[in-house]
């Protein structure tokens, strides 16, 4: 039997509502990886949690990189958020 390691532990299952809406206001033409790293820094801090400046930039590299699929930014999501 496998454990379940802390990195697999979900932080906070997003509804897949606010996750389209971030990823709609994501992919907008235009929007530079600052102004990319300050909308998932507001998604987060919407909803209790923070987020490092230079965590929230890698994370919207990440997602960037690998297409901006609701289960990549869900990821990305736990991986950086911190519970305030």
């Amino acid at each position: 039997m496998a454990e379940s390691s802390p990195a697999s532990t979900a932080i906070e299952i997003f509804t897949s509502a606010d996750l389209y809406s971030l990823r709609g206001e994501l992919t907008q033409s235009g929007l530079d990886s600052r102004r990319a790293a300050e909308l998932i820094a507001t998604f987060l801090s919407v909803r209790g949690y923070g987020v490092s400046s230079r965590e929230a930039c890698a994370a919207a590299a990440r997602i960037e990189s690998v297409g901006c699929s609701l289960k990549s930014i869900q990821e990305e999501l736990e991986k950086v958020a911190m519970v305030m």
